[in-house]
């Protein structure tokens, strides 16, 4: 992992590079496991998704992710639970990285939004905090 990814992660969130390749033929991005600041146990995609609707709105108790717009784009808004960012996600080759309990939203998607989600477990029902006010009693 490249030393401005690791500022990433001791942060607890925050835009993860991965290596694009252009030419005559179109764009190639690509992640190696040790570009990503975990190893990843499982991958999904978001699509299809309706205007003025939103994504995620939970943080996760156990679970890292990285998550990706391979087409289109959107907003993402993190809290850690000492400071607040709002991410503008468009380019393939940038992520924005999700430590444990941090709180995301994914919203503001553009028509046509494909985007791709890395995460360091498998799916666990009891990992996700979906309540803002109790994961900012969490926090303090």
């Amino acid at each position: 992992m490249n030393d401005d990814n690791q500022k990433t992660v001791n942060r607890g969130f925050g835009l993860v590079k991965i290596r694009r390749n252009d030419d005559d033929r179109g764009s190639l991005c690509f992640a190696e496991w040790e570009d990503l600041p975990f190893e990843p146990q499982r991958v999904f995609w978001i699509f299809d998704v309706k205007p003025d609707m939103s994504r995620g709105k939970h943080a996760h108790s156990a679970c890292e992710e990285v998550v990706f717009a391979v087409k289109g784009g959107f907003d993402m808004f993190v809290d850690n639970g000492t400071s607040q960012e709002t991410f503008h996600i468009s380019d393939p080759s940038e992520g924005i990285y999700i430590g444990k309990n941090v709180w995301c939203e994914l919203k503001n998607f553009q028509p046509g939004t494909v985007c791709v989600v890395v995460a360091s477990v498998k799916y666990m029902r009891d990992g996700y905090i979906n309540d803002y006010e109790e994961f900012k009693k969490k926090c303090n």
